[in-house]
């Protein structure tokens, strides 16, 4: 019995496993137990930013492993303070709490901005949310993500939640009012197909925050830290969060998380009244400022200009070539969405034979998702594996 059948008796079956045995990883591939290299598409979703084994993460961690795993928050450490520093001093934010992944990131979102509300009136504690949107799995989270599939199961959530459609201008001015304490949504919609808010419902947005003094909250759990092709994704847009939220690609691996707070909200929480036993953990943090330190590198970021430009224009060659396959490439950076259809799947499974594990949203959609370090050998292998599985499709093999 191998390690993976032996999952499947002691772990809760949650997830929908792939039938591999992945040993190791390295730069941008994974190896199996029978040395069969793949090429990853996945980077954890969207979490190894700088692939498998990065030096200058290895390097930091093992530093920080060397003087202490874990303290306390009754502490503070070199590396959090460090990872919060570059985080302020590269974004809009005042302040950072830390915490363990999206959804805690997120529920601290949802704490700050109800405590907001509540100190400006009793019955400002509603939020206004987008359909297919994702916040994470915890009941706060769940409560603000509108597919029922998530949460139906589990009864009643949290109160005073309204999801509008994406880009629906008039229906967001028809939720906001005086009761609403925050307007939260992704810049992307990491799992609801790859689709993004456009410019005139950031408009709108920005005006009924305004008017109804609410709090513009940005879910960058997904899109942060590069991912888009700028360091944050609400920087593609004229746009200035009151919050964000930070995750899955900020310690390159390990679970941390981060709420970044504009200077005006830094003193709505008060000491007590959150907290998180391991969040900014030492080690996890001396991770995520290794990572901060190589994003923040211009010849790494026009890299990943440069490849993710190289990347789009191979895709759209694709559509031109096989246009009853790809019906929309969505989303921006290396952060892309290709519309399949009902051949997903057969596409997702013909790639893993061929060394190349590919991610599916929304049922109909490759979400692709690479590690930052790309080249234009790793696209040139993605893009051959595409069309020879596209061209099997279209010949009806």
């Amino acid at each position: 019995m191998t390690w993976r059948e032996e999952g499947q008796k002691y772990i809760l079956p949650l997830y929908g496993r792939l039938p591999l045995d992945i040993v190791r990883g390295e730069g941008m591939y994974l190896f199996d137990s029978e040395g069969k290299r793949y090429l990853d598409f996945y980077s954890g979703i969207a979490v190894n930013t700088l692939g498998h084994g990065h030096p200058e993460v290895l390097a930091a961690v093992e530093e920080q492993m060397k003087k202490y795993f874990h303290l306390s928050n009754y502490f503070v450490t070199e590396s959090q303070v460090e990872l919060a520093k570059l985080l302020v001093e590269n974004s809009f934010a005042g302040k950072v709490f830390f915490a363990n992944s999206g959804t805690e990131a997120n529920e601290a979102m949802i704490k700050l901005a109800r405590k907001y509300g509540r100190e400006i009136s009793p019955s400002k504690f509603r939020f206004v949310a987008l359909n297919r949107g994702f916040h994470g799995r915890t009941l706060g989270g769940l409560s603000l993500t509108a597919n029922p599939a998530y949460k139906e199961q589990f009864g009643d959530l949290m109160p005073g939640v309204t999801h509008v459609d994406l880009n629906d201008a008039e229906a967001l001015e028809r939720a906001v009012d005086d009761h609403t304490c925050g307007i939260i949504f992704e810049v992307i919609q990491g799992e609801g197909g790859l689709s993004g808010v456009n410019p005139e419902f950031v408009k709108r947005i920005k005006e009924v925050a305004k008017k109804h003094n609410a709090l513009i909250l940005v879910d960058e759990v997904q899109t942060g830290l590069l991912r888009t092709g700028k360091l944050f994704a609400y920087e593609h847009l004229d746009l200035v969060p009151d919050a964000m939220t930070l995750a899955k690609g900020l310690g390159g691996g390990l679970p941390i998380g981060a709420l970044l707070v504009s200077p005006r909200l830094e003193n709505v929480l008060k000491p007590g009244e959150h907290g998180s036993t391991f969040g900014g953990n030492p080690v996890a943090a001396a991770a995520g400022a290794a990572v901060m330190r190589v994003l923040l590198r211009p010849e790494f970021q026009e890299n990943v200009w440069e490849c993710s430009t190289l990347l789009r224009k191979g895709l759209e060659v694709l559509q031109m070539k096989y246009p009853e396959i790809i019906g929309e490439i969505r989303g921006r950076g290396l952060m892309l969405g290709v519309e399949v259809g009902s051949h997903a799947l057969t596409l997702r499974d013909f790639a893993q034979e061929e060394g190349l594990l590919l991610n599916i949203t929304g049922k109909t959609v490759l979400r692709l998702l690479p590690a930052l370090i790309l080249t234009k050998v790793e696209i040139e292998e993605f893009l051959r594996i595409l069309d020879n599985g596209m061209m099997k499709i279209a010949k009806g093999e």
